[in-house]
């Protein structure tokens, strides 16, 4: 399953998340040289890594899932008050993962741990707003819609069972710790990061959204 996009408008233009997107870009292109120089020492740092990805698909599904739920973040703090949030999520998740593998000389690349705390922040903020997901089995391409909160939580799962699986594991792999603690880092970090006015103008955020959100927004009443 993948979201393809959610029933949330966005209300302010987000400059932070393009920024973030566009800034990942060009590192694997002008740094990395497309992947040729995917290993995180090779530019050093926990901060440097977060911009770094593994392979085409790695870049390409972080910047994804950050495009669809970034925004809607994003508009609850504003971009500056996003972009500290996002650097601060990523530094969690890297010592989420180093506290659960302290011993692993295994370089980590990528920004899923920082996009997990954008997934943490939207659940807490966005519980019952509609994703649009698709499955793909083989030629035959299925979507449908979930509360943002069963789409979300279902990828906390998985991560945790894939967690609890590589405990121990001496190779390379997904750093599924660092999602968790991205995640988590997110939903507590939101609390102090979000600003309650921009909320405001937001009319889908919480858990009284009592109909679906696409239909409200239709309604020219609810455009403020």
């Amino acid at each position: 399953m993948f979201p393809i996009r959610d029933d949330n408008p966005q209300i302010n233009k987000p400059v932070a998340t393009y920024a973030i997107i566009a800034l990942n870009v060009l590192v694997w292109f002008l740094v990395q040289g497309m992947g040729s120089l995917s290993n995180g020492s090779a530019w050093g740092g926990v901060v440097t890594s977060m911009f770094m990805h593994g392979g085409w698909m790695h870049i390409i599904g972080n910047m994804w899932f950050l495009f669809v739920f970034g925004d809607n973040v994003e508009d609850s703090m504003g971009s500056i008050r996003f972009a500290i949030f996002y650097l601060l999520c990523g530094l969690c998740a890297a010592a989420a993962q180093v506290a659960v593998q302290p011993a692993s000389a295994i370089p980590m690349v990528g920004a899923s741990g920082a996009i997990g705390g954008v997934m943490g922040a939207y659940i807490m903020l966005f519980p019952r707003v509609r994703v649009h997901m698709v499955v793909i089995l083989v030629i035959i391409f299925w979507t449908f819609r979930v509360p943002a909160i069963a789409m979300l939580g279902y990828w906390i799962v998985v991560q945790f069972i894939g967690g609890l699986s590589s405990m121990g594991a001496s190779g390379g792999g997904v750093a599924f710790w660092a999602h968790i603690g991205g995640f988590v880092a997110g939903a507590i970090l939101v609390w102090l990061f979000k600003d309650e006015e921009l909320l405001l103008n937001h009319p889908y955020h919480g858990w009284q959204q009592s109909a679906d959100a696409a239909d409200i927004w239709k309604k020219p009443q609810n455009r403020q």
